[in-house]
């Protein structure tokens, strides 16, 4: 399967992208899966034997709605997605580490990573689909598995807004040095991929650097459903 925004996205383009994500704490890629790729993954859900956990975030308190973990092997979209947009994100990973003063742990290769994560007890996938339906939102969050995190993740639209489903728009909170915290909304087309803050980001301040504390989370969907594929480059303990 060809993915052109994670495969042949010109340089210059993931130029852009980085200074999106360094300005704003997200950016947008350009379609990286086709409406009949987007439906074929969302159908995934209902193959109960692909995943390791099915999560209701009402039970949690995490929000409404729910979502499902992958176990390996992944199927073949995710996977190669996952190990297509690595390469691409660890160079704004290691620029951020380097802002902050702190350490770079993260290898060339996706695999290198998590081999390094089992290592330390972080074995469990954690790729996810999600699925919204009327009334359901996710509470502000960080992704965080375990001591070892790589700071960028990515979340893909399966559906189309303003077709398939109303509001559902992805929130990013920061918490900016001494000062009030900041919001971004972004409307996910469909097929199009989400770079965003894991935990913190390099901002810049009186004194230097910063870490500026990041949370996610979506707003309340309206109507119809919104389904997303969430890829995290860590795995959970």
């Amino acid at each position: 399967m060809n993915h052109p925004a994670t495969k042949s996205r010109p340089a210059a383009d993931w130029t852009a992208l980085a200074a999106e994500v360094n300005d704003y704490g997200c950016a947008l890629t350009g379609p990286v899966l086709t409406p009949a790729q987007c439906r074929s993954v969302a159908e995934l859900y209902d193959k109960a034997e692909l995943f390791r956990s099915t999560i209701d975030m009402a039970r949690y308190r995490f929000g409404s709605g729910q979502y499902r973990y992958f176990d390996s092997p992944f199927p073949r979209p995710i996977a190669e997605l996952r190990e297509a947009f690595y390469p691409r994100l660890l160079p704004i990973a290691r620029d951020w580490a380097d802002k902050l003063g702190q350490p770079a742990p993260w290898p060339d290769t996706l695999q290198e990573w998590l081999d390094m994560c089992h290592e330390a007890g972080q074995t469990r996938p954690t790729p996810i689909l999600l699925r919204y339906g009327e009334g359901d939102w996710n509470a502000l969050h960080r992704d965080l598995y375990g001591d070892l995190v790589f700071p960028l993740q990515v979340v893909i639209g399966l559906d189309e807004p303003g077709a398939d489903y109303a509001g559902g728009e992805f929130l990013l909170v920061e918490q900016r040095p001494r000062a009030q915290s900041r919001g971004t909304v972004t409307l996910l087309p469909q097929g199009h991929g989400l770079i965003f803050t894991t935990r913190d980001r390099p901002v810049r301040s009186a004194r230097g650097w910063s870490a500026s504390p990041v949370r996610h989370g979506v707003s309340t969907v309206r109507s119809g459903t919104r389904r997303t594929l969430g890829l995290v480059f860590h795995d959970a303990a």
